[in-house]
């Protein structure tokens, strides 16, 4: 257990976005009286704690490139390292983005012992809290610290669900577990009485864990605010967090530590399968190309060992040309129910609500834990109900949707943080799977916990064409929501009054109506169209992607900047070779590419190279560095074509 009154010796990083500030602090040793009356550094993600190549590491050395990618450029390698802080403080959503645990265990290692911010993002501070580094959104602690005050461990449990709170007060998710497994600790029972449930309480509720000793699920009923653990029905990671994940796997179990039901237990090699392609002659010479090989190798060795099925690389005509499929398009294809329970080790893990179950990332620790115990803890969340009715007009589609929703105060704030976001009403169920999937995806950009949709006959046809599971089965897996359900905030969207909508460089949460944009800043040059990715890799996005290059073609267009499309799976590049969209695109000069995560995490071909660059990408988020030093503006498949047409930030209509 920690101790239960704590000081902080160190000294106090304030992240402002005063650059000067920023450096002097660093660099010369120069302490703020003052620092939180700055204006702080908001929307930090975790891309920028830790980009993409620093995840090539998953031990200490870590600790070196803590901030590297903060924007700005300021932070110089060992620069959060060497300066002797040991508390962190930044405005408003901290860790927002990727669900990637080296984030957090980056700071630990530098010697950063609290964060203090506005808001903290939900798989952020779980992350925070698994690994033993505190959080605080209360800023009087600064005062108290600087003044040399014990800080009792209760300032940091305060609004924390009984099981977080033993976590933070064991110090870690492996202290407590191992407590919670010798019989020392267990989570109190919840015992909230039957009430009318949305749909991801309802599947928390059937998931739950009644009694550990005989594996029970199912209690009557949760509400937000609940804490347990529920039963997992897939488990998911991939070579980015797999090696972290087995080497506290195994830290925390034993060397022989076996998988419970690897059958249920999935790895994928969909990544960094071209990072080769586009990896920096400097990345090179330091050696990153043989350590980011080294992530695929570890995790085939663990996956073999522990009988888990690896979803790797794919030959065609005796080469290797990418992976059999980006593991959210895959968990829809192949391995989801509806009303199941999914966690992968991916912040759009959450794209399999789309199928109508639970599915949510996870960093390494929580995954690790469940090798073990197939279980995960849940914090019931609350849900927002966002209803579409009406029909989306021409050139229109979920993308837009989402970057309108995602545009709302609502979320802007971060009041959207740890929330699901569940869509309804008869315009959500007119949208093809494929466009559902764009909106469940998407939920993790409001800094929401997932997104869901309930499972239909659309949803019962697909996995019943794909992998020939019995309808009646299906069916009877299908949850529901009740009626007067509880909702923390609802919204009513008229699909007609969404129009293309691109989001500006930094954030998805950017959107701007196309034409207002076109209006307040011109003709926008792009040297860089991008569609793919698990969000506009789908077949739908094919579908879309081929109008507008039909339309382009037809009058005699050719193509302004580089232009590349690339598919979610192999079984939807099968799709788009069918449908000859394949010869389609080669013939509009559109460089095609295999399944992989590849530009979307600055590891394939389509990432920028000079911050001068602008890219229109299909992507899920642009935060700043994700996908190289360019700028990027999010957008729908039509406007990303248009714009590789137009040469500019436009829209088809435009052509």
């Amino acid at each position: 257990m920690r101790d239960p009154k704590m000081k902080f010796e160190g000294r106090i990083l304030y992240l402002t976005e005063d650059e000067k500030l920023l450096r002097a602090q660093l660099y010369d040793g120069v302490d703020l009286p003052d620092g939180k009356d700055h204006k702080l550094i908001d929307n930090i993600s975790t891309d920028e704690l830790t980009p993409g190549w620093v995840c090539y590491y998953y031990d200490e050395t870590l600790a070196r490139y803590c901030l590297v990618g903060l924007r700005g450029g300021n932070v110089e390698r060992d620069g959060i390292k060497n300066g002797g802080f040991s508390v962190i403080v930044s405005g408003v959503s901290k860790g927002c983005g990727s669900s990637r645990e080296t984030a957090p265990f980056s700071e630990l290692k530098s010697g950063i012992r609290l964060v203090i911010a506005k808001n903290i993002e939900k798989i952020y501070g779980q992350n925070c809290q698994n690994i033993g580094m505190l959080t605080s959104t209360d800023f009087t602690l600064i005062d108290r610290i600087k003044n040399g005050e014990e800080i009792s461990i209760e300032e940091f449990t305060k609004g924390l669900d009984p099981i977080a709170t033993e976590i933070v007060r064991h110090g870690g998710l492996f202290a407590y577990n191992k407590a919670r497994l010798a019989g020392e600790t267990a989570p109190p029972p919840v015992e909230t009485a039957p009430r009318p449930m949305t749909l991801c309480e309802k599947i928390i509720s059937n998931r739950a864990i009644a009694d550990a000793k005989t594996g029970e699920l199912g209690i009557p009923a949760v509400a937000p605010g609940d804490a347990l653990f529920v039963r997992t029905d897939v488990r998911f990671s991939h070579e980015y967090v797999t090696p972290m994940a087995s080497a506290l796997f195994k830290m925390g179990l034993g060397e022989d530590a076996k998988v419970t039901d690897p059958a249920s237990v999935f790895a994928f090699r969909d990544h960094l399968t071209f990072l080769d392609r586009i990896m920096p002659k400097k990345h090179v010479e330091m050696g990153l190309k043989e350590q980011a090989a080294s992530l695929a190798t570890v995790q085939e060795s663990f996956a073999a060992a522990q009988g888990m099925r690896l979803y790797g690389e794919v030959e065609r005509d005796g080469k290797t040309v990418g992976s059999e499929g980006i593991c959210h398009n895959i968990v829809i294809e192949d391995l989801a129910e509806p009303g199941q329970l999914v966690i992968g080790t991916d912040s759009h893990t959450c794209m399999g609500g789309a199928i109508g179950c639970f599915a949510f990332g996870v960093g390494s620790t929580d995954m690790a834990n469940s090798w073990f115990t197939k279980d995960v803890r849940v914090k019931v969340p609350e849900s927002v109900r966002v209803n579409l009715r009406g029909q989306l007009n021409d050139g229109v589609c979920a993308k837009d949707v989402m970057l309108h929703l995602l545009s709302d105060e609502f979320f802007k704030s971060g009041d959207g943080i740890g929330k699901v976001l569940e869509f309804a009403g008869a315009g959500t169920m007119a949208m093809s799977l494929d466009e559902r999937a764009t909106l469940t995806n998407m939920a993790v950009e409001a800094g929401g916990f997932t997104g869901i949709v309930e499972a239909d006959e659309v949803v019962i046809n697909h996995i019943h064409k794909l992998r020939g599971t019995d309808k009646e089965h299906l069916r009877r897996e299908v949850v529901a929501a009740d009626e007067g359900a509880t909702y923390c905030k609802t919204f009513d969207i008229d699909l007609s009054d969404v129009a293309p909508t691109v989001a500006t460089p930094g954030d998805p949460r950017n959107g701007i109506v196309l034409s207002a944009f076109r209006q307040e800043h011109g003709e926008v040059a792009c040297q860089i169209a991008y569609g793919g990715s698990c969000t506009g890799g789908k077949k739908a996005d094919m579908d879309m992607y081929a109008e507008v290059v039909r339309k382009a073609l037809d009058k005699g267009l050719t193509l302004k900047a580089k232009t590349y499309i690339q598919f979610g799976s192999q079984k939807i590049r099968d799709y788009a070779e069918t449908m000859g969209y394949v010869q389609l695109f080669e013939s509009a000069g559109v460089e095609l590419i295999d399944p992989s995560c590849g530009a979307c995490i600055k590891a394939g071909p389509g990432v920028s190279f000079t911050p001068e660059e602008v890219t229109v990408s299909a992507i899920n988020r642009n935060f700043p560095g994700r996908s190289g030093p360019g700028q990027v503006y999010l957008a729908s498949p039509y406007v990303v074509v248009a714009s590789a047409y137009l040469g500019y930030v436009g829209g088809p209509d435009e052509l």
